[in-house]
């Protein structure tokens, strides 16, 4: 009799053991990845929308990318899709870094990143609940996928408020092509090369070090070489689709110190300013 309650009792600890190991794991505001930490944080609210954010911090040494990864890398991937009350989220982007090593160059960020999210509710009334599924690429040497599960109600509480700010603050503004600013993408002009390439002329600060990131719709891929006189960037189309029609939609980011700027320009099909 003894030996049969013991085998009941080690058969229904197991049970229970096995129920503690399957539990699922709730998700939180706050994940812990490879070599980075992902944090939803919110900000109160602001007009009609709610202010958040999504902080990553990395380790000493490694990187994440931005919405466009350069040469290598894994631009950040949102799902909001299991998000209560949530009529849409817009993703504002700080303007990144260049970072260029043996694997080329990717425009990334380090440390510690707030990515801005303006999140707009379906009923104004009710709570805004933010679950989020993040996929994020983590680098040193070599590039490595990371995901995060989080979620946040989101609530009056302002204590991220600041960060999310400082953050929108690095977001690039919208300006035409030759405006008369300290900061300014003054022109675009073809280059007579193997691939098609075009020189940007640019303005920017005494004393700055500006650099440029180009981006075109999706399968063409540019690269921007670092100005040899301080203000003329070459661009270079590095692979185009073929069957390429029409104008084609070019925005560059110009970041000079801590100001950023964007500037929509066209091409044609051929890869050559219009």
């Amino acid at each position: 009799m003894a030996s049969m309650f013991r085998a009941a009792s080690v058969a229904f600890f197991c049970v229970l053991s096995f129920a503690a190991v399957a539990q699922p794991v709730k998700p939180s505001a706050s994940t812990q990845g490879f070599h980075s930490r992902a944090r939803l944080i919110g900000g109160g609210q602001q007009g009609e929308h709610w202010l958040a954010g999504v902080e990553i911090t990395l380790d000493q040494g490694f990187k994440t990318y931005w919405r466009t990864p350069g040469d290598s890398g894994l631009p950040p991937r949102f799902d909001w899709s299991g998000s209560d009350n949530v009529a849409s989220t817009e993703i504002r982007w700080p303007a990144p870094k260049r970072h260029e090593d043996a694997a080329g160059v990717a425009y990334v960020y380090g440390k510690q990143a707030v990515i801005p999210i303006l999140v707009r509710p379906k009923d104004p009334t009710k709570p805004v609940k933010l679950t989020l599924a993040l996929e994020y690429g983590v680098c040193n040497d070599i590039c490595i996928p990371a995901h995060a599960d989080m979620t946040l109600d989101l609530t009056g509480a302002d204590s991220e408020r600041k960060a999310i700010e400082a953050a929108l603050a690095k977001v690039p503004l919208p300006q035409k092509l030759g405006a008369q600013a300290d900061l300014s993408i003054l022109s675009v002009a073809p280059l007579n090369q193997d691939k098609p390439a075009f020189a940007v002329t640019v303005r920017a600060p005494s004393g700055t070090k500006p650099a440029l990131f180009p981006e075109g719709p999706e399968n063409w891929f540019f690269s921007a070489s670092h100005p040899a006189d301080g203000d003329r960037f070459t661009v270079t189309v590095e692979e185009k689709p073929k069957d390429a029609s029409g104008s084609v939609s070019l925005r560059l980011t110009l970041v000079a110190g801590d100001r950023a700027i964007e500037t929509e320009v066209s091409l044609d099909a051929n890869g050559q300013p219009r």
